[in-house]
């Protein structure tokens, strides 16, 4: 899968400082009438794609499809790769590698948020691509972790538009 961005909190860093490697997947995935998910996190203002870690010994796609269930209450259907993005967070002293895939909402259902999901104030919201780009382009994060996920999911976001923009 093609990297489209590294991302780093601290450029001076060797990749040796970082001793956790963490995976995951992201998704981007398309209604009928071209409305994708995202999660909201009102507890730290800022938006996220669906998707999450992945478990030992499974793939990134089958991932994806069971976190996108539990994120949203979605089925979907993958068609096509995005990319990935390696993070470089060192106040973790973590190495993630999300890879991205785009496709379609198959069918809607009702998110099963965990106890500190809820806490976060995690809400689905729906927006078209265009839409959630602007958000994402103009959403304030003070909150660390959401630093990273904002400016990851931006490049994921404008990523999926050029592929699905060709179709």
């Amino acid at each position: 899968m093609r990297t489209i961005t590294k991302i780093k909190d601290r450029k001076d860093i060797a990749e040796s400082f970082f001793s956790k490697l963490r995976l995951a997947a992201r998704g981007i995935f398309l209604t009928e009438n071209g409305m994708i998910p995202l999660i909201f996190v009102s507890k730290d203002n800022y938006y996220k794609l669906p998707g999450g870690g992945v478990e030992e010994g499974e793939e990134e796609k089958r991932t994806l499809i069971r976190e996108v269930k539990e994120d949203t209450g979605s089925n979907v259907k993958i068609r096509g790769e995005v990319g990935k993005i390696i993070e470089y967070r060192s106040k973790w002293k973590m190495k993630q590698i999300s890879f991205c895939f785009w496709g379609e909402v198959i069918s809607k259902g009702e998110p099963s948020f965990t106890e500190e999901e809820l806490k976060d104030g995690f809400e689905i919201k729906w927006f078209t691509i265009k839409k959630a780009l602007k958000l994402f382009k103009e959403v304030s994060v003070d909150d660390y972790h959401g630093k990273f996920v904002t400016e990851r999911d931006f490049y994921f976001l404008r990523e999926a538009e050029k592929l699905i923009n060709k179709k």
